[in-house]
């Protein structure tokens, strides 16, 4: 079989583009911080911050546009690792991860690595179980992949349909943050610039797909790691002398144990199945940073580590990046830099709410109510603060903040020039933009592929089948700024619910499917549907609290039940074909090409063989 030396398929100026667009990114920050030196419309700012970088993603997008279906739904099987873990790690977190848990540091403490190690565990399983496979495998969408994987038209439309669902809650999460982040930053109605972003997203995704998403995906991850990076290693220098903060934050963060201590704040022993997340209105600080399980019980952190885990590793808008990379090695190699690019952000927020509860400790609690700083009046006055200033000695709960505003809290609070929040703010939503561009492009395509022509294997035309794709992505987008805008809704709680149903509904059957190959037709079905029927029922349940289960966690509970569904019903039914077994012993063999560029390369010979 003729190969072709991955050097030759993977563009050698990658590398050189990207240098020169973080080069472009740098510039427009000094070129703002100057205009601010020089008297500049505060407003010009604003909108400068805004509309460059979102410019740039649709620059670099529209360049990608594509006519060839490999091109549009997996970028022609050519992005190399690393871009592929940079993207993956980006829309794992999107703005959500990076807006919501630094609050969620600032006010539960270590309790908010439960979210971390969730998705790190996710990105591990996939890469050890499921990212190579599925990349042999080659089929564009997971719905794709399964319904070829048991020869069933049936459950790859129930697949798809039953995806549609996390998908769709993630992208209202995505663009209720890209929204108030966009909002905050241009002083903009929060609507207009929720259309503001599904513009955006349409323009850099629609003509490319996929390939235009990896590209226009990569530059937005790296703007979120410079604006993070950049203003907290400049706090960071000057609280501990060494810019990391990554790596310097400890000794803050047990100075502010010890303040802790001083203060006399307790942490309150709760039960096994607690779970006492900051919402989206204000909560007052009344927990310790460091001490584990002040506002999570012991089973609720670990039950919420696994339906991360379980959801993260089969999320239908990440799996797509595996079939993007060259081959199997690249695809396993993008895991591990994607739990590099996770981990490093992770912390990076993190430093952001050790310095931020740092400052709190010193500065604010225990004074007076009219000794506060000018900073947090303006937090006050903004509504993302509020104190109760009764006691003559402010007390830590006296002091209320709104968890989706702690991020923006450290550059005013250290009294570095406005730039650096508008850095900030462009780097959330750069991180919003991330999220929401994979989900789209991922819910357009199953729409197309396995909704509007899953009853068929074989594909329509070209021209057809990349109009469709375009068409259901255009009205995904559309369908989810209206749902972003009329829905209420906490964005983090929609993340996990999201997660919880993607894992529920797809992780035993796609485990099962790769390393149990007595799985059939009939025990995918039923895992699938009652993994899903489940979750929902469990996430309905936990809202009106039936049962005194939180419905974040809910889900996991789905999973067992899924897993014995599969296999009751695969003892049950007829035992796979032998085609089936020979794909999917296949699948497991690392090299070689792949089963659907395999079949579509057959399909095409027989087309020509065809008489006229």
């Amino acid at each position: 079989m003729p190969t072709t030396h991955r050097t030759r398929r993977i563009n050698p100026r990658l590398g050189t583009y990207f240098g020169i667009f973080v080069s472009a990114f740098l510039s427009l920050l000094m070129i703002v911080a100057i205009g601010e030196q020089l008297g500049v419309s505060d407003t010009i700012l604003r909108w400068t911050m805004l509309l460059v970088p979102l410019g740039f993603y649709v620059g670099i997008g529209i360049a990608g546009q594509t006519q060839d279906p490999a091109d549009y739904f997996a970028a022609g099987r050519r992005v190399p690792a690393f871009f592929t873990g940079l993207g993956i790690a980006a829309c794992s977190l999107g703005g959500v991860g990076v807006v919501s848990v630094t609050g969620l540091v600032l006010m539960n403490g270590i309790d908010a690595w439960c979210i971390a190690n969730g998705v790190v565990a996710g990105l591990v399983v996939c890469a050890i179980l499921i990212s190579p496979y599925l990349r042999k495998f080659g089929s564009y969408t997971l719905p794709s992949y399964l319904g070829r994987r048991f020869d069933s038209r049936l459950l790859r439309v129930i697949v798809a349909a039953a995806a549609c669902v996390p998908l769709l809650l993630i992208i209202i999460a995505e663009i209720k943050v890209g929204a108030m982040v966009a909002s905050r930053l241009s002083g903009s109605p929060e609507r207009s610039m929720s259309i503001l972003l599904a513009l955006a997203i349409v323009l850099t995704i629609g003509l490319g797909g996929l390939r235009s998403m990896s590209w226009g995906v990569t530059a937005a991850a790296l703007t979120t790691i410079i604006a993070l990076v950049i203003p907290v290693g400049i706090v960071a220098t000057e609280v501990t002398n060494f810019p990391l903060a990554q790596l310097s934050y400890g000794p803050t963060l047990r100075a502010v144990g010890r303040l802790e201590d001083v203060r006399g704040i307790s942490s309150a022993i709760l039960s096994p199945l607690s779970f006492d997340f900051a919402g989206v209105g204000l909560e007052p600080l009344t927990r310790r940073m460091a001490r584990p399980f002040g506002s999570l019980g012991t089973a609720s952190y670990l039950l919420t580590t696994l339906t991360l885990m379980a959801g993260i590793a089969v999320a239908p808008w990440l799996t797509p990046r595996f079939g993007a990379t060259p081959g199997i090695y690249e695809a396993r190699k993008s895991m591990g830099w994607a739990v590099f690019a996770f981990g490093t952000v992770i912390l990076t927020i993190s430093a952001y709410a050790v310095f931020e509860r740092d400052i709190i400790m010193e500065r604010l609690v225990g004074q007076s109510a009219t000794s506060v700083p000018e900073w947090f009046q303006a937090l006050v006055q903004s509504g993302d603060a509020a104190i109760d200033g009764r006691a003559p000695q402010l007390p830590m709960s006296a002091f209320s903040f709104r968890r989706d505003a702690a991020l923006f809290m450290l550059p005013p609070a250290m009294q570095l020039p406005p730039v650096l929040l508008y850095l900030v703010l462009s780097g959330a939503l750069a991180a919003a933009f991330c999220g929401a561009c994979s989900a789209i492009l991922a819910l357009g395509t199953i729409v197309s592929e396995d909704v509007v022509h899953g009853s068929q294997w074989e594909a329509p035309s070209t021209k057809l089948r990349l109009l469709t794709a375009r068409l259901a992505t255009l009205a995904t987008a559309a369908g989810g700024t209206i749902l972003a805008g009329m829905l209420p809704g906490d964005p983090l709680q929609l993340t996990i619910w999201a997660l919880g149903l993607a894992g529920a509904t797809a992780f035993p059957v796609v485990v099962l499917s790769i390393w149990w190959k007595r799985l059939n037709a009939l025990g995918a079905l039923l895992g699938v549907l009652s993994g899903f029927i489940v979750a929902v029922l469990g996430i309905v349940a936990g809202e009106s609290n039936w049962f005194g289960v939180p419905s974040e966690v809910v889900s996991v509970f789905a999973l067992p039940i899924g897993i014995a569904a599969a296999i009751i019903g695969s003892r049950i039914g007829a035992a796979p074909p032998r085609n089936v077994l020979e794909m999917v012993r296949d699948m497991r063999i690392p090299g070689g090409e792949t089963v659907h560029d395999r079949e579509q390369r057959l399909l095409r010979l027989k087309r020509r063989q065809r008489p006229a």
